[in-house]
């Protein structure tokens, strides 16, 4: 795979000295950017970090300089359709993908990336949201890490008993009649950042994180994103379906959830949790979907849980006693 120097917004990012990104181009042609925060420690590994949906590589540059200190790599991606990665659409600012299954093309860039700098093992993963969910996946299909951790992991999408079966519907319907690529109902084709207020918003309850994150999508506005396509609806329904009928996989597992989840489907993350014989769920109080972008205090503190399963996978200890 050949990598050129791409972007990246060091002056947004909080991120450690020497932070760099590279594009990479898909085995099916798709462009999508990868960054590497490196360690200037001795190294004890290296971090495979998956963003989330709308999410990009600066967004994670105060929790890479976290775990950069404590001596791990860190590796993250701009998937296909958002952040300066190929948009999909003629409107970029609609999340889409064509299959969910092109997202572990992307991962494959990030894997020959990792092998191309020739980055220390072990490795570890850690996935958010939507990351979370191309991870699990990517554990079946023989992802090579020590341990996992997942934070708000989209397992399910949260929607209400009403809505389910509507939502299954109407995404399933937009194929055969051709609208894809239309904006899923109840979402915005604006930045939730830009478009919610910060009291009572999804996200964190730190108001400075919330400040740094629209402070990043209003400095780089290419970075912005929307909400999904019916066409992204339908197969985020159909994987994460498809996911919850598995065993889980055999590497230990720490789960963080925030008390206040309210974007993905809690549910489905207590039912694969309590069938993960190594696996740890762990309850962050009062938190929200990103309990990585809560205070830097707070963030300290789960950087510091997160780096303990890494070298006792065994461990457990409950963030919220």
């Amino acid at each position: 795979m050949q990598m050129t120097p791409a972007p990246f917004h060091a002056e947004i990012a909080d991120g450690p000295e020497g932070s760099n990104a590279w594009w990479a181009t898909t085995s099916d042609g798709v462009r999508v950017r990868l960054g590497h925060f490196p360690t200037s420690q001795q190294a004890r590994g290296t971090l495979l970090l998956f963003p989330g949906r709308t999410e990009y590589i600066e967004k994670y540059g105060r929790t890479a300089a976290g775990f950069t200190a404590a001596g791990y790599h860190v590796i993250a991606i701009d998937w296909r359709g958002q952040g300066l990665a190929d948009r999909l659409l003629e409107d970029a600012r609609i999340g889409h993908v064509a299959r969910f299954s092109d997202y572990q093309l992307d991962l494959k860039a990030v894997m020959q990336m990792v092998a191309e700098l020739d980055l220390p093992g072990p490795m570890h993963l850690l996935g958010h949201s939507m990351g979370g969910c191309i991870g699990l996946r990517a554990l079946y299909d023989g992802l090579d890490v020590q341990t996992c951790t997942f934070t708000g992991p989209m397992w399910g999408i949260h929607l209400s008993p009403a809505m389910r079966p509507a939502a299954w519907a109407v995404s399933s319907m937009s194929k055969t009649l051709g609208l894809s690529h239309i904006l899923s109902p109840g979402t915005s084709i604006d930045s939730y950042l830009l478009s919610a207020e910060f009291a009572d918003n999804m996200l964190t309850t730190d108001r400075d994180t919330w400040d740094y994150m629209v402070n990043q999508v209003t400095q780089v506005p290419g970075l912005q994103l929307g909400g999904p396509s019916l066409h992204w609806l339908n197969e985020a329904l159909r994987e994460t379906l498809d996911l919850s009928r598995k065993a889980s996989p055999a590497q230990p597992c720490l789960c963080l959830l925030g008390t206040n989840e309210r974007i993905v489907d809690t549910a489905r993350i207590h039912q694969r949790m309590a069938r993960w014989s190594n696996g740890q769920l762990e309850m962050v109080q009062n938190g929200e979907h990103e309990v990585l972008m809560e205070s830097l205090a707070d963030l300290d503190q789960t950087i510091a849980r997160i780096v303990s399963h890494f070298e006792s996978p065994s461990e457990t200890r409950n963030l919220s006693a």
